[in-house]
């Protein structure tokens, strides 16, 4: 489970930055290396070097999934002759931190680690190869520099948790008149900046937030105080804490970005902005409402730079996955996407139109929030002020010669009732709908008043999704569940295991014991016995045993078998997956 093939710099004598000679091709060193210790073969390093067009040979290998981030890292550092340094076993030291400013050293990806008593400076870099670390390392205050190199995940966890944005916030309150600050992350950095103090901060927060891969953020205010939430990976954490009085103007500086009415306190309101984080495009959704104690704001974060996940990425296994891919290259019909919300629903949906994108069709989306500019497809955003709605700028798209056409939601039965038509007139319609599992989502349309025959007729598939999140295999350890789990591990079928782990805690999963979330799938074909157990009338639970008879593969057991390989823990499905049913 743990990573493989770490040094402590603490045991290493001498450290430098090494460079290859002259007229050497980096690229073919590294791939030389990269073939040497068995991480990959020959064969692919050539074709990636044909392929990799301008890019890094070792970025265009981990980008195309052809070797891992860690086994790169490794090879570059044996490249350069460095220690390869595990930074989830470091604690760098604030008299080190303060040695380099935080914009520094998440710009050259620096991370001071300690000072010897005889001055030297352990640091970590991510890029032993970019120009501008010898001149910065050569001014600092020291008697000589050692350096390791360490993944550049572990580089942006480290550089989060110990160059923390609002680290000075304290300053920044006290310059507004506001005292009592709490930071829960207790990190020590500087800001810099020259704007109003209540601007730094959202600026800083917004930033943290990115840096700390956060979908969300939570500004709620309470009696005494403003709690501030990120959402990482599913799960909210409180990660400052400022004065109750900094609550109105912190609110009021988001909805002028947003440009919402700041004079208006008492209905909900919705905006959005756009900012650069890290030379990287920020698009921010906006929501406040009126609560007891105040406005809350939450801002959902979309990373315009992330790319899109292609079909290969969603991770379905073998058999859910080999029946998706047959069900979305129907000529027509419909394909539903099912789970509550924040489940993966929109990610799964753009990696099916990256799956069946071709030059020869016409793919239209509607979409609330486009939450990601998607090539070569016309995508629409909803607009209810300009009485675009789904039904409308649906009606509008059949009338754009579609072949693929993407319903974000399927909210209403109008709604609903043009999708499932476009299905039946020779169109493939992908959407989502709100449900707890495959079979529940027939039936969620029936509920909304469209008619058995027309379902039955239109849906070619449905698939149903939970997000889990993955154990951080850089802390990972044995463990011993406690007997509720088992019990629970059992019900749902999983198999005998001699080992169990979790995750420790660690720089690199902010000490959550996870990093990352895997996608969960139910994927159900549309059968014959189906569908006459849905004309038929028979309810949902007679539908889902049919399903199971025929071989779907539930939501549970898929979860389960996560659990069988170690990429998950039996109290993530219990979580976020399981359900009272199971024991029924």
């Amino acid at each position: 489970m743990a990573l493989k093939r770490r040094r402590d710099i603490s045991n290493v004598s001498q450290l430098a930055i090494v460079d290859p000679p002259l007229g050497v091709d980096r690229a073919a060193l590294l791939g030389d290396v990269l073939s040497a210790n068995g991480d990959v073969t020959s064969e692919v390093i050539e074709a990636a070097l044909l392929e990799k067009n301008g890019v890094r040979i070792g970025e265009h290998l981990v980008a195309k999934g052809l070797a891992t981030e860690d086994a790169v890292a490794w090879a570059l550092a044996n490249q350069h002759g460095l220690p390869f340094v595990d930074l989830t076993l470091e604690a760098p030291e604030a008299g080190a931190l303060a040695l380099i400013t935080p914009a520094t050293a998440h710009d050259l990806q620096i991370v001071p680690i300690r000072i010897h008593p005889n001055g030297t400076l352990d640091v970590v870099v991510g890029d032993p190869r970019d120009p501008r670390l010898s001149p910065v390392l050569e001014r600092l205050p020291v008697t000589r520099v050692r350096v390791g190199m360490a993944p550049p995940s572990q580089m942006r966890a480290v550089l989060s948790q110990h160059y923390s944005a609002w680290s000075d916030v304290q300053k920044l309150a006290t310059a507004a008149g506001i005292d009592d600050v709490v930071d829960v992350r207790d990190a020590a950095a500087d800001l810099a900046g020259d704007d109003a103090p209540v601007i730094q901060i959202v600026n800083q927060l917004v930033s943290q937030a990115l840096r700390d891969r956060a979908s969300d953020v939570h500004i709620e205010p309470n009696a005494d105080r403003v709690r501030v939430r990120f959402r990482i990976d599913g799960s909210l954490k409180e990660v400052v804490s400022l004065p109750a009085n900094l609550a109105r103007p912190l609110v009021s500086r988001i909805k002028i970005m947003a440009d919402m009415n700041i004079v208006e306190r008492r209905r909900p309101q919705d905006g959005q902005f756009a900012m650069d984080v890290d030379g990287r495009g920020l698009d921010v959704r906006v929501s406040t409402t009126a609560t007891i104690w105040g406005e809350k704001a939450v801002l959902r974060l979309l990373d315009r730079s992330r790319s899109l996940y292609s079909f290969a990425d969603l991770g379905m296994p073998p058999g859910p996955g080999d029946i998706y891919s047959r069900i979305v290259r129907s000529p027509f019909g419909m394909v539903i996407v099912s789970g509550p919300t924040g489940s993966g629903k929109t990610t799964t949906l753009y990696a099916t139109l990256s799956e069946i994108n071709r030059p020869d069709i016409n793919i239209m989306t509607i979409e609330d929030p486009v939450e990601y500019v998607f090539p070569s497809v016309n995508q629409i955003q909803i607009s209810e002020q300009a009485g675009l709605s789904f039904a409308t700028g649906l009606k509008s798209i059949l009338r754009q010669d579609p072949d693929v056409i993407l319903v974000g939601e399927v909210r209403d039965v109008e709604t609903a009732r043009i999708a499932v038509q476009s299905a039946l007139t020779g169109h493939l319609v992908l959407s989502s709908v709100h449900a707890i599992d495959s079979v529940s989502a027939l039936y969620r349309l029936l509920d909304m008043g469209i008619e058995s025959f027309l379902i039955t007729s239109a849906i070619v598939g449905v698939v149903a999704q939970r997000l889990v999140r993955r154990i951080c295999r850089a802390c990972a350890e044995r463990y011993e569940p406690s007997l509720q789990d088992l019990a629970v591990y059992r019900k749902l079928g999983g198999v005998e295991k001699d080992e169990w782990f979790r995750g420790r805690g660690c720089n690199l999963c902010l000490d959550t014991g996870f990093y990352d979330r895997v996608g969960v799938y139910e994927v159900l074909g549309i059968t014959d016995e189906i569908r006459q157990c849905v004309v038929n009338g028979q309810p949902p639970r007679v539908a889902r045993d049919l399903a199971i008879q025929n071989g779907l593969s539930t939501l549970q057991h898929e979860a389960i078998r996560l659990v069988e390989q170690d990429i998950t823990t039996i109290g993530e499905v219990i979580k976020n997956v399981f359900v009272s049913e199971d024991f029924s």
